[in-house]
């Protein structure tokens, strides 16, 4: 098993969320969704607003949400130095409802133009990045 693993460090400003062995990995880059194995060629780059998707080497996937940041990947290692990281359990459902619910007004409030629109675009990508590592969670769960 440990022929087809690599090392994968999550890591925030506040915290590490993850240290351990994986399967594979599933993140946004700046170019798009990215999936990492053992062996991936050597690569750096920013990530999104959204999530990475992991399976450790006994097959259990989990997620974890992310704020931005970077990603490095060597062939036997991967880390990713998040802006902000959360495990579904530490983020509030009904305050990232409640984001969702602002970030849309504000949205209808703004022309598409404007800078207070795309700042409102990006509140609700965040939120709405939030809400879906909690519902992943709880089905998960079932």
């Amino acid at each position: 098993m440990d022929s087809i693993s690599f090392h994968l460090n999550v890591i925030s400003g506040v915290s590490s969320l993850y240290s351990g062995l994986v399967q594979s990995i599933r993140v946004t880059g700046s170019e798009g969704e990215l999936g990492v194995r053992y062996g991936h060629t050597p690569l750096l780059t920013t990530i999104k607003t959204g999530m990475v998707s992991l399976v450790d080497i006994n097959g259990k996937e989990d997620q974890i949400y992310l704020a931005g940041g970077i990603l490095e990947v060597q062939p036997d290692n991967v880390t990713i130095l998040a802006d902000t990281a959360l495990r579904a359990d530490d983020i509030d459902e009904s305050k990232a409802q409640e984001a969702i619910k602002a970030a849309k007004d504000e949205i209808n409030r703004h022309g598409s133009g404007d800078a207070d629109y795309a700042h409102a675009l990006s509140k609700l990508a965040d939120a709405m990045a939030r809400i879906k590592v909690v519902e992943i969670a709880k089905n998960r769960r079932r």
